[in-house]
């Protein structure tokens, strides 16, 4: 895999250049599988106007490749994309790209899947929202240690927070 893996940044992504390069990567693909998340204007009960994103530096983009790694030698992949922005991010803009290529399509759709619920349990980020009630921090949900857990993995994030 000749593309970059990992990326932590401030600013926004192309999520087209960033699908071109998956698709170039390897003679070998078959499949590109693609997630792109945004930041929500509602959580459920409040008006979400930002989110605020940290993380440590180095820590973030080690765990991150070990992921991929997993992803790698889990479903085969011959290419994997994740760029995570950080900083403060108004509702509606983009908050992270996964991206994966595959010899075939399931293997990619598994894989993208299998990052996303990865990279939401494990990766070290920290979210605070602004609300016009004021801000929090967001705290891990039951429902994505459950996600991880259909792959075998276990996370207890919730029953932590």
């Amino acid at each position: 895999m000749n593309v970059a893996r990992v990326a932590i940044q401030g600013e926004d992504f192309d999520v087209g250049a960033l699908f071109q390069a998956l698709h170039a990567a390897d003679a070998g693909t078959g499949a590109v599988v693609g997630f792109v998340g945004t930041v929500r204007g509602r959580d459920g009960v409040h008006d979400v106007q930002a989110l605020e994103l940290e993380h440590y530096p180095g820590m973030t983009e080690q765990a991150i490749e070990a992921m991929i790694d997993a992803a790698v030698g889990r479903f085969g992949l011959r290419a994997a994309r994740v760029v995570h922005r950080v900083g403060r991010l108004a509702a509606g803009e983009n908050i992270v790209f996964v991206g994966v290529a595959a010899p075939h399509r399931r293997a990619a759709f598994e894989g993208c899947e299998f990052l996303m619920d990865y990279l939401k349990t494990q990766a070290p980020f920290w979210k605070k929202e602004t609300t016009p009630e004021g801000s929090r921090w967001v705290d891990a949900r039951a429902a994505d240690d459950a996600a991880l857990a259909r792959w075998g993995l276990d996370s207890d994030n919730a029953a932590n927070a």
